[in-house]
């Protein structure tokens, strides 16, 4: 029998931020046995992934050995690292392990999606450790932007690994634990075989800042606005929901939640005892009776999702609220690479009503919840890694990250979406590349991204769409002529005629000059016709359009 090994696969979340999902296996090569971690989800945008409503991770290469996985490990609730749970579980079909926090929103998960949550199961945190195959696992509390945010401690037959999934030093985070460096000092005892991590701010030279110490800016920003406040910032968020409710109380202000997301998230939180003391809330309905200067809302839709609070009050009205001139919206979030474009949208739409914007510039209303390069330093201290593997973060983060822990003396690898590691030696080795794409959530279909249906989307959206419809008879000749629609194409070409007239009037001369063998072949008369009529757009309008061609023969 082959020699076992202990093999480490990002699925995604490793060269990009989102999408978080991460493969460790063990045992002899393609025997392994196989455990997942977090299965998250990324957000399109009309640029690159139009008409897309999730993009979650390719799971085709775990799904073919299925029957070897020991089990799911779910981190913490947002997202990136949960949100494709509901979608892709029935295609696993294994056992899902998390704290009691992120085990009521993955039922909700799968309640969602008509599948039953029994597959769930919640473990105390460490000490506490669950054996899973050749792994023993257990779940050590860390600050983040979510309650019951956890770290992993994985033990394996090669030696202790740790991931430490979204965490930041934060000792006093208002709602959730504090990270414990004595915890993390025991932990690391033994020695560490690898330490994977987090590399989201690894870029942020300053050090990190606690939730406590955005309170009283806040609070000074709210008391001394003089119309209607509303604030946006993470829907799952809960401490900083908190924060912003206690300021907005504490200056003389009713608190309301626009969003459906931030209350299911606060409700959450009280149901499994991680929140018990959030300040009282009114409904939309009794808000809209008090005095705008009274008033604090509090909306979803910090990243500019269109859908959300946020950006139907932009729209101009949701829920009978509407902004005014004087009105102050605080964006106590920062803006997610590449949503940078939604955001700015909204704040000019505020802008134009007159409205008041505070965003994060000043760094005095938002504090992240990942780790600056300081704290990413101390974890690197206080764990002690034989090897350091970034994981969380586009490429230039990973890189920077493996360079930050090289220039401290740790031994550290880049290994990106796709790549297999060999983490069982005494030196990382890449074992095997697997193609992996990404998988759409397209309405209520899944497709590829081989199938090429976005790649469609997104040529129309730039060059048009042009449909032919041609009509033959019983001999194979033309009844009357082509008959052309276009979409997103000018009407009119440069020479002032229509360009539906000069299509048919093209289209028409190429297929009375069409031989036998093309009239009679459906396929070859869609590529002569498609061919002309692109031709026809690029001469006429400048433009190579998507075309569609509908032969209909009568018999």
């Amino acid at each position: 029998m082959s020699e076992n090994h202990l093999i480490y696969l990002p699925l995604g979340g490793a060269g990009e931020i989102g999408l978080n999902s991460y493969i460790y296996g063990y045992g002899p090569p393609d025997k392994e046995r196989f455990i997942i971690v977090d299965l998250g989800v990324s957000f399109p945008d009309m640029e690159t992934t139009p008409g897309v409503d999730l993009i979650l991770p390719d799971i085709s290469w775990i799904k073919e050995r299925r029957d070897r996985i020991e089990g799911i490990l779910i981190t913490h609730a947002h997202e990136d690292h949960i949100g494709a749970l509901g979608h892709l579980w029935n295609e696993l079909r294994a056992p899902i392990y998390c704290r009691a926090f992120t085990a009521h929103i993955a039922r909700l998960k799968l309640n969602d999606a008509l599948l039953t949550d029994h597959s769930v199961h919640t473990l105390q945190p460490w000490p506490e450790m669950k054996k899973l195959g050749p792994f023993e696992v257990g779940f050590v509390p860390v600050s983040h932007s979510i309650p019951e945010s956890s770290s992993l401690v994985i033990d394996t037959p090669t030696g202790r690994l740790v991931h430490t999934g979204d965490f930041k030093i934060d000792e006093t985070p208002g709602v959730g634990e504090p990270f414990n460096r004595e915890v993390w000092r025991n932990i690391s005892k033994g020695g560490i075989k690898a330490l994977i991590c987090d590399s989201t701010n690894v870029f942020s030279k300053q050090e990190g800042r606690s939730e406590l110490s955005i309170g009283m800016p806040l609070q000074g920003l709210i008391e001394n606005a003089e119309r209607l406040v509303v604030a946006t910032t993470f829907g799952s968020n809960v401490a900083r929901l908190k924060t912003l409710a206690e300021a907005g109380v504490r200056s003389g202000r009713s608190v309301c939640i626009l969003g459906r997301a931030m209350r299911r998230m606060i409700d959450a939180s009280v149901e499994t005892g991680v929140l018990s003391d959030f300040p009282p809330l009114i409904s939309p309905e009794d808000a809209l009776q008090v005095p705008r200067e009274n008033l604090l809302i509090l909306a979803t839709g910090s990243q500019g999702e269109r859908r959300a609070a946020t950006a139907q009050l932009a729209n101009g009205k949701y829920r009978g609220f509407s902004l005014q001139e004087g009105d102050l919206f605080i964006f106590s979030s920062k803006t997610i690479p590449g949503n940078e474009k939604g955001v700015s949208r909204i704040i000019n739409q505020f802008s134009e009503m007159g409205v008041d914007v505070v965003d994060d510039e000043s760094g005095l209303y938002h504090v992240s919840g990942h780790a600056n390069r300081p704290d990413l330093e101390e974890m690197h201290k206080i764990i002690q890694p034989q090897f350091l593997i970034p994981m969380h973060g586009e490429h230039r983060h990973l890189r920077e990250h493996s360079k930050l822990a090289s220039q401290n003396g740790f031994s550290s690898f880049v290994c990106t979406n796709g790549n297999i590691l060999n983490i069982s030696a005494n030196e990382l080795k890449f074992v095997d590349k697997i193609e992996i794409g990404r998988l759409y959530l397209d309405g209520s279909s899944k497709i590829t991204s081989t199938e090429g249906i976005v790649r469609d989307r997104i040529r129309m959206a730039l060059n048009g769409l042009v449909v032919v419809t041609i009509l033959l008879d019983e001999n194979d000749d033309l009844v009357g002529e082509p008959w052309c629609e276009t979409r997103g194409l000018p009407s009119v070409t440069n020479s002032s005629a229509p360009l539906v007239d000069c299509l048919e009037e093209d289209l028409s001369q190429l297929i009375g000059r069409a031989g036998s063998d093309v009239m009679l072949d459906n396929g070859l008369l869609e590529e002569v016709v498609r061919r002309c009529a692109r031709q026809t757009c690029k001469s006429e309008v400048g433009k190579k359009p998507e075309v569609s061609v509908i032969v209909s023969r009568l018999v």
